[in-house]
């Protein structure tokens, strides 16, 4: 998908892409981080999803967080149509959602923390396109993404003050960091719409003379 896609077709299974649908990606990202950790050299790694606090005693002597940082709705996408399920009912419109992240590594020495993150970031870069199967992997939530839908995650700079801002509200040492953003996560809505069925045909008389 580009830019992040989550594809909706009326001939598949009608999962939902639900509220789970958010933390199964950030869950993804660390997966797939995990699951290629180069060993021996990062052995004992740990992994980690990051609330605000948890930068204030981080408890990682080697290892990558993860910490969502902002979640904003996507406002070129706003106006989308209703949902089509496979049951051939229309539901409200899919929710599209921009994700930032905040991938940190942490390690005892400057090399190793650097490292660790160049590994990370080309890592990442290597599947930048987290398709269905991936997702709901890693995911708590299984089936909950379709065959057809997939995120892709893209590297997004910011700037070093906006850096330095993130990290001021931790009260914590500036830390070895990228930023990411997954752009356009639908969250399907379970709500019907009401109403009259959809135009089928149309019969124009333009033209015709009426008869007496």
């Amino acid at each position: 998908m580009p830019h992040s896609r989550f594809r909706i077709t009326g001939q598949e299974v009608d999962r939902l892409a639900t509220y789970h649908a958010m933390a199964a990606v950030g869950q993804t990202i660390l997966g797939m981080l995990e699951n290629g950790l180069p060993r021996p050299e990062f052995a004992g790694a740990q992994f980690a999803l990051f609330q605000a606090n948890d930068f204030q005693n981080p408890r990682l002597t080697t290892g990558i967080s993860l910490y969502l940082y902002h979640v904003a709705v996507n406002g070129s996408h706003r106006n989308r149509a209703p949902r089509l399920g496979s049951d051939g009912k229309r539901y409200r419109p899919s929710l599209p959602l921009d994700l930032h992240y905040l991938l940190t590594a942490w390690a005892e020495t400057a090399l190793q923390q650097q490292r660790l993150l160049a590994w990370a970031m080309r890592e990442l870069e290597n599947t930048p396109i987290m398709h269905a199967g991936l997702l709901n992997h890693y995911g708590s939530e299984p089936e909950t993404f379709r065959p057809s839908e997939a995120v892709e995650l893209v590297c997004e700079p910011i700037t070093l003050h906006d850096m330095a801002d993130i990290w001021d509200a931790f009260k914590n040492s500036l830390q070895l960091s990228a930023a990411y953003v997954a752009r356009m996560l639908m969250i399907d809505s379970t709500l019907e719409l009401a109403g009259v069925p959809l135009v089928q045909e149309r019969n124009f008389d333009a033209g015709r003379v009426p008869v007496s």
